[in-house]
């Protein structure tokens, strides 16, 4: 079956870039800006900043103040939606596609001229902090915040929720500098998917938006990675256990190669699941992932066990990526396929998703990829195009980092 779509493009005068997919099928509509705030592009000492400022921003903008701008937002019947990512804050929402020109107008003020209230910013400060304490309740999430931070070079590992110790360092003034050098409309990218007329969003966003180009920030200098091994003392009856190796990024030609390979390891009933699992009881949560950014990308696994199995578990992980280029079959590729296939079908549902994913394709790519041509790239891999890549780009150097009472060894 074809997924026939199309996408739409428009640059303003100032150089934000629109993108937009249409679905005929849908009543909604869901929207993005992506703006360059993320982690990796804020100052040293700010980490966590760009999510005080995801707060702050909401509180009170052009002539609302905080209480009036919620209920102008909820009044649109708007679910809202915003992200810390290593390059993009982004923001946004999903609604009846009727009221998406009042939600721009009140996004404009949101982003154009936010009310910045100092007393508002202690308390979305605050809430920063309460979200990175919360941490220690979530280790799963936490051991694979601090994986990622290990395994980029600095700064593109950078936590996403924040450092406490910086938080509280952050000031209201240095935060307004961040957002006035951040929100650059220039280097912005909007996203729209779902039921929309283009051409009346163009005229609108350029009327809303319009301002002079600006230059795009200073890359960032790459530093070195963190370590290969880290571990965090905790006391609990658990071992979190995060393991990360290097892999192909989504511009190499093995990309769709090395999807299905990790679909085959992690995937359903799959090698990771069924040996280290089922097999073994090792543990009692295991699962990998493909995990990328623009300019780095890696095979990211969380296992959750004890301490007196946790070595064991490591090991049987380690063996598992090492056996995954020894041999696969017709029938595990073809499983592997189906299951990408369908979480392709499944995210092209959603107008939220696509409207992430064009975004996300844009900025890694420079293009937008369609449905069809995600389709048709998985189903061109086979048993031998798979082992190929496997045997030429090795899965076999880990970062690790666990949580848990005790270390264990990295050989």
């Amino acid at each position: 079956m074809r997924m026939t779509e199309r996408a739409d493009k428009y640059t303003l005068s100032n150089g934000m870039v629109m993108l937009g997919e249409p679905m005929d099928a849908v009543g909604s509509v869901a929207f993005g800006f992506m703006l360059p705030a993320g982690a990796a592009r804020l100052p040293d000492g700010c980490c966590g900043a760009s999510n005080v400022i995801a707060d702050w921003i909401f509180r009170g903008a052009g002539e609302r103040d905080n209480r009036q701008l919620g209920d102008a937002l909820d009044g649109l019947g708007l679910v809202r939606g915003r992200s810390v990512g290593s390059s993009h804050l982004t923001i946004g929402g999903a609604l009846e596609a009727g009221n998406l020109t009042p939600a721009l107008d009140l996004y404009a003020d949101i982003i154009l001229r936010p009310g910045l209230n100092e007393e508002q910013f202690e308390l979305a400060r605050q809430l920063a902090v309460d979200e990175v304490l919360s941490l220690d309740d979530d280790p799963r999430q936490k051991v694979m915040l601090k994986l990622r931070e290990q395994f980029y070079p600095s700064p593109l590992g950078r936590s996403t929720v924040g450092e406490v110790s910086e938080l509280k360092l952050v000031t209201a003034e240095a935060t307004k500098q961040i957002l006035k050098d951040r929100f650059n409309l220039s280097a912005t990218i909007f996203t729209v998917a779902g039921k929309y007329d283009f051409e009346r969003v163009c005229r609108r966003m350029e009327g809303l938006f319009e301002s002079e180009q600006r230059q795009g920030g200073e890359p960032e200098t790459l530093g070195s990675k963190q370590g290969k091994y880290t571990h965090i003392e905790n006391d609990g009856a658990q071992v979190h256990i995060g393991l990360m190796t290097e892999t192909v990024r989504p511009a190499d030609e093995n990309y769709y190669n090395a999807r299905v390979a990790i679909s085959v390891l992690s995937g359903g009933m799959s090698a990771l699941f069924t040996e280290v699992r089922e097999k073994r009881g090792l543990c009692y949560a295991i699962g990998a992932r493909y995990h990328s950014l623009k300019d780095a990308a890696g095979v990211m696994c969380y296992a959750g066990t004890t301490p007196d199995k946790a070595q064991e578990t490591l090991e049987c992980i380690i063996g598992e990526f090492h056996r995954l280029r020894e041999g696969i079959s017709e029938e595990e590729i073809a499983r592997a396929k189906v299951g990408l296939k369908s979480a392709l079908i499944l995210h092209s549902e959603s107008s939220s998703s696509r409207a992430s994913a064009i975004g996300s394709d844009y900025y890694i790519l420079g293009r937008v990829r369609s449905l069809d041509e995600i389709k048709d790239e998985i189903e061109a891999t086979s048993v031998e195009s798979v082992l190929g890549f496997l045997r030429a780009d090795p899965l076999d150097d880990f970062t690790v980092v666990t949580i848990g009472p005790r270390q264990i060894t990295l050989t």
